[in-house]
């Protein structure tokens, strides 16, 4: 038994060492593609910097609308680095050692996003310097920055904490690679050489982060919650925002694992690392999430749509039968009530080809919500402007804040990209562990013996 965990271990390395720097199916396409729209979203800013925040829809009614919407989305789903780091960590999960450095990976993407998100809406980028040296202790916004900031550098330590050991491996297993590559290697893996005196000292500081993390992430949503809780407008002033924001974080955050793993696992066929074991985990996982976060909107809109209370009722009332029905009644019944149903039977939640669509309209309906969480509560102040100019009581988003958002949607799967070419998708040395210690069948690898899947194994010396 000791001897096959022993072959396994060496091919779990062979494999994963030779996923570095491979290409997937029709990658300079895509690559190309998602460049030249992010690419064209920086021209757009560039195009609002010069002529202003009046190229927007933003009026006096709604001084936020888009960029705020997917400041709280980015926030939110940056959360599945602490659920799957830290939390999994504490149970003592064995299955979550494949999924560890994806969930880094759009934890560190998605916060980096989230944090370009508050300066676009600023206008002039500049304003973010006077934000921290002439800001007030008591505003939210400043809180929001701070927590954004700590959070980067927390997920930044903690995704590089266990690449050492990889990329010390990198630099004594990885050949035909080129010299700054060499040097790369190198110069990170900080004279790694795997003594048990190392690898205590590594986990300790791993448990460290892994208790840090976690608070950070609960805080940084919890803080953008507070950012529209703590003022007295209608649909906003009540207490249920910070659960309802960190529950919807990570539901959201659950969703887009399952779209980015599906996608690596095809991209650099990884089918038998991240199997169906996986899938059917973060299934179950998804559908918990799902169900308590209808149960906070029935309680968020069921409330005062039951007091009705004047000012209530005009915001409920265009809520859920005027203006926004339809994406109200989307969110609701498609991005909850359906997935739900659809994540209750196993056949769905096992099946790679099905979770992956109900994944996708779970992320729709969290990024449609967090929109109505920003822009109708905005459109009903509790004193309106009398005789507005035409368009300022509305919002409808311009060219300029589709093109941006969109280059924000793009920019976070390309750097997803992008930080998986120097670097395995997969931690290696913790997932040697597990299965010599667990075997695969805990670790949820799956037909390690069937080669079919298998990468190719150039620029590995053995």
């Amino acid at each position: 038994m000791e001897h096959n965990n022993q072959k396994l271990v060496e091919q779990v390395e062979r494999e994963l060492l030779s996923t570095i720097g491979q290409k997937y199916k029709n990658e300079r396409f895509w690559i190309g593609l998602l460049t030249v729209i992010s690419l064209f979203g920086v021209g757009a800013w560039i195009y609002q910097l010069k002529r202003g925040l009046g190229v927007t829809g933003m009026r006096d009614y709604v001084s936020w609308g888009l960029y705020i919407a997917l400041l709280f989305f980015f926030v939110g789903i940056s959360l599945i680095g602490a659920l799957v780091s830290s939390v999994l960590r504490f149970t003592g999960t064995k299955w979550r050692y494949p999924l560890l450095r994806i969930a880094e990976a759009v934890t560190l993407s998605a916060i980096l996003f989230a944090g370009v998100m508050p300066v676009l809406d600023m206008g002039h980028p500049e304003r973010l310097y006077y934000l921290v040296t002439n800001g007030r202790i008591q505003s939210p916004i400043l809180w929001d920055v701070l927590a954004i900031a700590t959070y980067f550098t927390g997920s930044l330590i903690y995704f590089y904490l266990p690449l050492v050991p990889d990329l010390a491996l990198m630099r004594d297993k990885l050949t035909g690679i080129s010299k700054f590559r060499v040097w790369l290697n190198k110069f990170m893996a900080i004279n790694w050489t795997g003594t048990p005196l190392q690898h205590k000292l590594l986990k300790r500081a791993m448990g460290i982060i892994s208790v840090v993390i976690l608070p950070c992430a609960i805080s940084v949503h919890t803080i953008s919650a507070w950012l529209i809780a703590m003022t007295m407008r209608t649909g906003w002033n009540t207490s249920i925002m910070g659960p309802y924001f960190v529950f919807g974080a990570l539901m959201a955050g659950c969703a887009m694992m399952i779209l980015v793993m599906a996608l690596l696992r095809n991209g650099y066929r990884l089918q038998h690392y991240l199997g169906h074991t996986h899938f059917d985990k973060l299934g179950m996982l998804l559908l918990a999430l799902t169900a308590f976060y209808l149960y906070l909107n029935i309680n968020k809109y069921g409330v005062p749509a039951y007091n009705m209370e004047k000012d209530e009722k005009e915001f409920l009332d265009d809520l859920m039968f005027g203006r926004y029905k339809i994406p109200f009644w989307f969110v609701q019944i498609g991005g909850l009530v359906i997935p739900i149903i659809l994540l209750s039977f196993k056949k769905i939640r096992s099946s790679i080809r099905y979770i992956v669509p109900v994944a996708a309209l779970v992320m729709v309906g969290a990024i449609v919500n967090r929109y109505l969480i920003v822009v109708p509560n905005m459109l009903h102040p509790f004193v309106p402007i009398q005789h507005p100019l035409p368009g300022y009581d509305s919002y409808n988003p311009t060219w300029i804040e589709w093109a941006i958002s969109t280059a924000g949607f793009t920019g976070f799967i390309l750097f997803i990209i992008l930080l998986f070419k120097p670097f395995p998708v997969i931690t290696i040395w913790e997932t040697m562990e597990s299965v010599e210690k667990n075997g695969v069948d805990e670790v949820g690898l799956e037909y390690m013996s069937n080669q079919k899947y298998a990468p190719r194994y150039e620029n590995y010396e053995n």
